[in-house]
């Protein structure tokens, strides 16, 4: 079971956006800047769904993603490989987001998802 280090929660922390890469069931690839991504655990992260259909179609049919963060001066990042276990439009954490996010208009889904394998480089 692999668990998210400190070197790697410092690097989510830190560099953001996310380019958050998804695929429909018959793999047809969608990606999307997400700049709430947060972590929540040493296994799970967050990101709010303010305007990405795709992202939240394509999770339903296929909960499998990539995460990548980049800091385009340094050329340091971090990667994640994930699963999607929910998708929340009530609840504690979807609240914690809409305080965090509601500058940034309606928010309509909160995404968790479980860290399969992360890098930073």
């Amino acid at each position: 079971m692999f668990k998210i280090d400190d070197e790697l929660k410092e690097a989510i922390s830190r560099i953001r956006p996310a380019m958050v890469a998804t695929a429909n069931k018959g793999g047809q690839p969608n990606v999307s800047p997400k700049g709430s991504v947060r972590l929540l655990d040493d296994r799970h992260l967050l990101f709010a769904d303010i305007r990405s259909p795709n992202t939240i179609k394509n999770l339903r049919e296929n909960p499998y993603l990539s995460m990548i963060g980049l800091d385009p001066t340094s050329r340091k990042g971090w990667r994640i490989w994930g699963k999607a276990v929910e998708i929340a439009t009530s609840g504690d954490l979807y609240d914690q987001l809409c305080d965090q996010f509601k500058d940034k208009g309606a928010l309509n889904h909160v995404v968790k998802v479980i860290v399969e394998n992360g890098i930073t480089f």
